[in-house]
Protein backbone atom coordinates (compact mmCIF):
# COMPACT_ATOMS: atom_id res chain seq x y z
CA UNK A 1 0.00 0.00 0.00
CA UNK A 2 1.60 2.99 -1.24
CA UNK A 3 -1.09 5.80 -0.47
CA UNK A 4 -0.51 8.75 2.37
CA UNK A 5 -3.39 10.58 3.83
CA UNK A 6 -2.08 13.36 4.93
CA UNK A 7 -3.77 16.68 7.05
CA UNK A 8 -3.46 20.46 6.11
CA UNK A 9 -4.03 22.40 9.34
CA UNK A 10 -4.68 25.95 7.81
CA UNK A 11 -5.41 28.09 11.46
CA UNK A 12 -4.99 31.86 12.41
CA UNK A 13 -2.52 31.70 14.90
CA UNK A 14 -2.38 33.71 17.99
CA UNK A 15 0.33 36.50 17.90
CA UNK A 16 3.45 34.96 19.78
CA UNK A 17 0.73 33.54 22.42
CA UNK A 18 2.45 29.52 22.20
CA UNK A 19 0.35 28.31 24.67
CA UNK A 20 -2.76 29.98 23.36
CA UNK A 21 -2.53 28.40 20.13
CA UNK A 22 -1.84 24.93 21.25
CA UNK A 23 -4.87 24.71 23.36
CA UNK A 24 -6.71 26.64 19.73
CA UNK A 25 -4.82 23.67 18.32
CA UNK A 26 -5.57 21.06 20.46
CA UNK A 27 -9.42 21.77 19.71
CA UNK A 28 -9.02 20.95 16.05
CA UNK A 29 -7.30 18.31 16.17
CA UNK A 30 -9.40 16.94 18.39
CA UNK A 31 -12.56 17.72 16.43
CA UNK A 32 -11.06 16.04 13.53
CA UNK A 33 -11.14 12.48 13.32
CA UNK A 34 -9.05 10.25 10.83
CA UNK A 35 -6.11 12.86 10.18
CA UNK A 36 -4.28 10.12 8.54
CA UNK A 37 -0.46 9.34 8.34
CA UNK A 38 0.88 12.41 8.71
CA UNK A 39 -0.26 16.34 10.27
CA UNK A 40 1.42 19.32 8.35
CA UNK A 41 1.12 23.15 10.11
CA UNK A 42 2.36 26.44 8.88
CA UNK A 43 5.42 28.12 9.23
CA UNK A 44 6.02 29.37 12.75
CA UNK A 45 3.00 27.66 14.02
CA UNK A 46 3.06 28.35 17.10
CA UNK A 47 3.88 32.28 17.38
CA UNK A 48 2.98 33.80 13.59
CA UNK A 49 5.76 35.22 11.92
CA UNK A 50 7.76 37.23 14.20
CA UNK A 51 10.87 38.63 13.73
CA UNK A 52 10.90 38.40 17.98
CA UNK A 53 13.59 35.31 17.90
CA UNK A 54 15.01 36.14 21.05
CA UNK A 55 11.94 35.63 22.94
CA UNK A 56 10.37 33.26 21.04
CA UNK A 57 12.59 30.61 20.01
CA UNK A 58 12.68 27.08 21.35
CA UNK A 59 14.90 24.67 22.72
CA UNK A 60 15.44 20.92 23.07
CA UNK A 61 13.31 21.18 26.69
CA UNK A 62 10.49 23.63 25.03
CA UNK A 63 6.84 23.16 25.24
CA UNK A 64 6.18 23.84 22.07
CA UNK A 65 8.54 20.51 21.33
CA UNK A 66 6.99 18.13 23.62
CA UNK A 67 3.64 19.63 22.51
CA UNK A 68 4.05 18.21 18.92
CA UNK A 69 5.90 15.46 20.21
CA UNK A 70 2.79 14.28 22.63
CA UNK A 71 0.49 14.48 19.64
CA UNK A 72 2.52 12.72 17.03
CA UNK A 73 3.27 9.60 19.55
CA UNK A 74 -0.91 9.69 21.24
CA UNK A 75 -2.40 9.60 17.84
CA UNK A 76 0.78 7.76 16.01
CA UNK A 77 1.16 10.10 13.52
CA UNK A 78 4.00 12.13 11.79
CA UNK A 79 4.02 15.50 11.82
CA UNK A 80 5.61 18.78 10.23
CA UNK A 81 5.60 22.16 12.35
CA UNK A 82 7.55 25.47 12.06
CA UNK A 83 9.61 26.60 14.52
CA UNK A 84 12.19 29.13 15.70
CA UNK A 85 15.01 27.20 16.59
CA UNK A 86 18.38 28.34 18.78
CA UNK A 87 21.69 26.68 18.25
CA UNK A 88 24.14 28.05 19.98
CA UNK A 89 24.15 31.54 19.29
CA UNK A 90 21.94 31.64 16.16
CA UNK A 91 18.40 31.84 14.93
CA UNK A 92 16.67 29.74 12.29
CA UNK A 93 13.18 29.72 11.12
CA UNK A 94 12.64 25.68 10.87
CA UNK A 95 10.73 22.77 10.13
CA UNK A 96 10.90 20.16 12.13
CA UNK A 97 9.60 16.27 11.47
CA UNK A 98 8.23 14.23 14.49
CA UNK A 99 7.81 10.57 13.65
CA UNK A 100 4.71 8.61 14.99
CA UNK A 101 6.95 7.79 17.51
CA UNK A 102 6.94 11.23 19.16
CA UNK A 103 10.52 11.06 18.32
CA UNK A 104 12.08 14.29 16.53
CA UNK A 105 13.44 12.93 13.08
CA UNK A 106 14.61 16.07 10.82
CA UNK A 107 15.34 19.20 10.91
CA UNK A 108 15.45 21.62 8.43
CA UNK A 109 16.20 25.26 8.44
CA UNK A 110 15.05 28.04 5.88
CA UNK A 111 17.77 28.31 3.08
CA UNK A 112 16.32 31.88 1.82
CA UNK A 113 15.46 34.32 5.26
CA UNK A 114 12.39 36.83 3.57
CA UNK A 115 15.32 39.58 3.08
CA UNK A 116 12.26 42.24 2.06
CA UNK A 117 10.60 41.62 5.53
CA UNK A 118 14.56 41.58 6.84
CA UNK A 119 14.03 38.16 8.16
CA UNK A 120 17.50 38.10 7.30
CA UNK A 121 18.62 40.48 10.03
CA UNK A 122 17.15 37.96 12.97
CA UNK A 123 17.18 34.94 11.30
CA UNK A 124 20.21 32.48 10.24
CA UNK A 125 20.62 31.35 6.36
CA UNK A 126 20.22 27.34 6.73
CA UNK A 127 22.89 25.56 4.22
CA UNK A 128 21.19 22.63 3.48
CA UNK A 129 18.35 20.38 2.01
CA UNK A 130 17.12 17.63 3.91
CA UNK A 131 15.19 15.07 2.95
CA UNK A 132 12.84 12.54 5.50
CA UNK A 133 10.97 9.68 5.44
CA UNK A 134 7.58 8.47 6.38
CA UNK A 135 6.93 5.30 4.95
CA UNK A 136 8.59 4.50 1.24
CA UNK A 137 8.25 8.21 0.56
CA UNK A 138 11.10 10.54 0.37
CA UNK A 139 10.20 14.03 1.25
CA UNK A 140 11.83 17.30 0.69
CA UNK A 141 11.17 20.27 2.92
CA UNK A 142 11.15 24.17 2.55
CA UNK A 143 9.32 27.30 3.81
CA UNK A 144 7.86 29.73 2.59
CA UNK A 145 10.10 32.10 0.57
CA UNK A 146 12.18 29.09 -0.45
CA UNK A 147 8.96 28.31 -3.01
CA UNK A 148 10.88 31.43 -5.09
CA UNK A 149 14.17 29.59 -5.89
CA UNK A 150 13.56 26.68 -8.27
CA UNK A 151 17.08 26.03 -8.01
CA UNK A 152 16.33 24.24 -4.61
CA UNK A 153 13.96 21.80 -5.31
CA UNK A 154 15.80 20.77 -8.70
CA UNK A 155 18.52 19.37 -5.90
CA UNK A 156 15.24 17.59 -4.51
CA UNK A 157 14.35 16.19 -8.05
CA UNK A 158 18.15 15.18 -8.19
CA UNK A 159 17.33 12.78 -5.05
CA UNK A 160 14.12 11.54 -6.41
CA UNK A 161 11.99 12.52 -3.66
CA UNK A 162 8.48 11.66 -4.18
CA UNK A 163 7.03 14.65 -2.31
CA UNK A 164 7.71 18.34 -1.70
CA UNK A 165 6.62 20.14 1.34
CA UNK A 166 6.22 23.93 2.10
CA UNK A 167 4.96 25.43 4.83
CA UNK A 168 4.33 29.59 5.15
CA UNK A 169 2.85 32.31 6.16
CA UNK A 170 2.42 33.82 3.21
CA UNK A 171 -0.41 37.15 2.52
CA UNK A 172 -3.03 37.78 0.47
CA UNK A 173 -1.77 40.41 -1.48
CA UNK A 174 0.94 37.80 -3.41
CA UNK A 175 -1.15 34.79 -3.19
CA UNK A 176 -1.45 34.20 -6.75
CA UNK A 177 2.46 33.62 -6.83
CA UNK A 178 2.40 31.00 -4.05
CA UNK A 179 -0.55 29.32 -5.66
CA UNK A 180 1.56 29.87 -9.25
CA UNK A 181 4.79 28.54 -7.54
CA UNK A 182 3.59 25.39 -6.07
CA UNK A 183 1.97 24.16 -9.43
CA UNK A 184 5.02 24.89 -11.05
CA UNK A 185 7.00 23.32 -8.79
CA UNK A 186 5.00 20.31 -8.80
CA UNK A 187 5.14 20.14 -13.06
CA UNK A 188 8.66 20.68 -13.28
CA UNK A 189 9.96 17.93 -10.49
CA UNK A 190 7.12 15.57 -11.39
CA UNK A 191 6.04 14.90 -7.76
CA UNK A 192 3.42 15.88 -5.19
CA UNK A 193 3.61 19.43 -4.22
CA UNK A 194 1.74 20.65 -0.52
CA UNK A 195 1.76 23.87 0.83
CA UNK A 196 0.12 25.02 3.70
CA UNK A 197 -0.56 28.90 4.58
CA UNK A 198 -2.26 30.44 7.92
CA UNK A 199 -5.37 32.27 7.61
CA UNK A 200 -6.03 35.74 9.31
CA UNK A 201 -4.14 38.69 10.19
CA UNK A 202 -1.00 39.43 11.95
CA UNK A 203 0.36 43.25 12.61
CA UNK A 204 0.91 43.54 9.38
CA UNK A 205 -0.39 41.51 6.97
CA UNK A 206 -3.99 39.38 5.83
CA UNK A 207 -3.76 35.55 4.87
CA UNK A 208 -6.11 33.92 3.11
CA UNK A 209 -4.61 30.36 3.07
CA UNK A 210 -5.15 28.72 -0.09
CA UNK A 211 -3.48 25.73 0.85
CA UNK A 212 -2.87 23.61 -1.59
CA UNK A 213 -2.00 19.65 -2.55
CA UNK A 214 -0.92 19.61 -6.58
CA UNK A 215 -0.05 16.14 -8.12
CA UNK A 216 2.92 15.36 -10.36
CA UNK A 217 1.02 16.77 -13.46
CA UNK A 218 0.49 19.36 -11.77
CA UNK A 219 -3.24 19.07 -10.81
CA UNK A 220 -4.41 20.44 -7.88
CA UNK A 221 -6.50 17.80 -5.87
CA UNK A 222 -6.77 19.58 -2.61
CA UNK A 223 -7.46 23.33 -2.31
CA UNK A 224 -8.36 25.74 0.88
CA UNK A 225 -9.10 29.27 0.64
CA UNK A 226 -10.17 31.74 3.60
CA UNK A 227 -11.10 28.95 5.83
CA UNK A 228 -9.72 27.94 9.72
CA UNK A 229 -9.93 24.32 9.07
CA UNK A 230 -8.14 20.94 8.81
CA UNK A 231 -8.49 19.52 5.18
CA UNK A 232 -7.39 16.00 4.41
CA UNK A 233 -5.97 13.84 0.93
CA UNK A 234 -4.82 11.30 0.04
CA UNK A 235 -1.57 10.90 -2.35
CA UNK A 236 -0.57 7.70 -4.16
CA UNK A 237 3.42 6.80 -4.20
CA UNK A 238 2.58 4.58 -7.71
CA UNK A 239 1.31 7.44 -9.40
CA UNK A 240 4.61 9.47 -8.96
CA UNK A 241 6.67 6.74 -10.38
CA UNK A 242 4.04 6.51 -13.17
CA UNK A 243 4.43 9.97 -14.45
CA UNK A 244 8.15 9.91 -14.25
CA UNK A 245 8.40 6.32 -16.00
CA UNK A 246 5.63 7.74 -18.98
CA UNK A 247 7.15 11.02 -19.13
CA UNK A 248 10.76 10.74 -18.11
CA UNK A 249 11.72 14.36 -18.06
CA UNK A 250 13.77 14.26 -15.31
CA UNK A 251 16.16 11.80 -16.80
CA UNK A 252 17.19 14.68 -19.29
CA UNK A 253 17.75 17.28 -16.18
CA UNK A 254 21.14 18.74 -16.26
CA UNK A 255 22.71 20.94 -13.33
CA UNK A 256 25.67 23.09 -14.10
Amino acid sequence: MNKMKISLVQFNPVWELKNANMVKLTSMLEKKSALGDLVIFPEMTLTGFTMNATKMFEDKNSESLKFFSRFSKSKNIHVLAGIIEKNKNNYFNSLVHFSSNGKLQQTYRKIHPFSFSDEDKYYKKGNNIVITKIKEWRIGLSICYDLRFPELFRLYAKKNVELIVNIANWPINRIEHWRTLLKARAIENQCYVIGVNRVGKDLKLNYNGNSSVFDPMGKEILAAANKEAIFSTEIDLDYVKEIRERLPFLRDMRLV
